[in-house]
């Protein structure tokens, strides 16, 4: 797992942080078979991956399939960040009317969250920009 997954994960993040998701999906592949036991990790650097790339529908994928397994890791923080993905994805393809459902979800999500949270300022910016 270590080396399948987790030192690859990590090299993924890295790349990403830098603005390289192509290398970062490269380093990715070795992963795939194992993201269940990895608890969805791989899924979720690949469809941030896509999402740098604007590769809308990818980005979906990876994100829905975090959803769809919750039941792996119930608490999770993947699960909520994966509506997130959802909805810059949907916004990516021009789905206007997902896009802002699953900003709902994301954000019904986090209704008791600090209001001050960097991460829900942004959402909120973002979900008020949808047109």
């Amino acid at each position: 797992m270590t080396q399948a997954v987790w030192l690859p994960a990590g090299r993924a993040a890295i790349q990403l942080s830098r603005g390289h998701p192509e290398m970062a999906l490269g380093l990715l592949q070795s992963a795939s078979q194992y993201e269940a036991g990895a608890l969805f990790w791989p899924a979720y650097l690949r469809g941030q991956a896509y999402l740098q790339l604007n590769r809308g529908a990818e980005a979906s994928a990876e994100f829905q399939r975090i959803i769809d397994n919750r039941g792996w890791d119930a608490t999770s923080i993947l699960w909520p960040l994966a509506h997130l993905g959802l909805a810059r994805a949907a916004a990516l393809t021009s789905d206007i009317a997902w896009s802002r459902k699953t900003y709902q979800d994301f954000l019904a999500l986090w209704k008791d969250a600090d209001a001050d949270l960097p991460i829900l300022i942004q959402v909120k910016k973002e979900y008020a920009g949808l047109k």
